[in-house]
């Protein structure tokens, strides 16, 4: 049980200081203040992420009282454990709900996607724009290129750009997820395209960060710039694996 008051109480703490708005009276002007909201701030949105933002922050503060105060536990042991073991459900079922819907809106989102002028789709369920066209060499598998690209959700949000950073990447092209190994298989330098992934193309039912929900149709706008053989560059293509 230990174990269990140790990361509730750490959870709880975050929950605290996350929840705190402007009208409250906190104080963040030392290091360890700032560290403390910072710990807490982080840990509020864990909470959030997996469904655990409607918990009782007066409840949590008492919780906090009594355990600094060396009160005794108001709850038993019994029902602390059945109480987060609740919650933990119904987070797990909220993600399941959230994950079949994303599902079904990336579904409908291809299949009416598919229809505009312009757009290709593969047999795998890939599809793609081509924004630029060029007549440069196309790369292979076991080719290293480099790319200038923005990533983006179907509702327009930018997750990750190296046009942002003003910087191209090298990657290897069988060391990226799949709708990128397959579209740019498809490409010639200097062309640049629209790539609609499918998630089952991308990150499927994982979600690789908090930008990027569980079953998300990914689109991207990418350019190949250039193609270098991985071959000659190994350190490169090992640096991108």
């Amino acid at each position: 049980m230990k174990q269990h008051r140790l990361a509730a109480a750490v959870a709880l703490v975050g929950l605290v200081l996350a929840g705190c708005d402007s009208q409250t009276s906190v104080k963040l002007e030392t290091p360890a203040q700032k560290a403390s909201y910072g710990i807490g701030l982080n840990m509020g949105k864990s909470l959030a992420q997996e469904g655990m933002d409607d918990l009782d922050s007066d409840a949590v503060a008492q919780g906090i009282e009594d355990a600094i105060g060396k009160k005794e536990q108001r709850l038993k042991d019994e029902e602390l454990i059945e109480a987060f073991a609740f919650l933990q459900k119904r987070a797990e079922e909220r993600m399941v709900a959230m994950n079949e819907e994303s599902a079904k809106a990336g579904k409908t989102f291809l299949e009416e996607n598919a229809k505009r002028e312009g757009v290709t789709t593969t047999a795998s369920g890939l599809q793609y724009e081509v924004l630029k066209k060029a007549e440069g060499a196309q790369p292979k598998a076991t080719d290293v290129v480099t790319v200038h690209y923005e990533g983006k959700l179907t509702d327009g949000s930018v997750f990750d750009s190296s046009v942002e950073r003003g910087s191209p990447i090298d990657l290897p092209v069988n060391g990226v997820i799949p709708g990128w190994v397959e579209g740019l298989q498809l490409m010639h330098v200097g062309e640049k395209y629209k790539l609609f992934i499918p998630s089952e193309l991308a990150y499927g039912e994982q979600s690789p960060s908090p930008a990027i929900p569980a079953n998300s149709v990914l689109v991207f706008e990418l350019e190949l710039l250039s193609i270098k053989d991985a071959a000659q560059d190994p350190e490169a293509a090992a640096e991108q694996q």
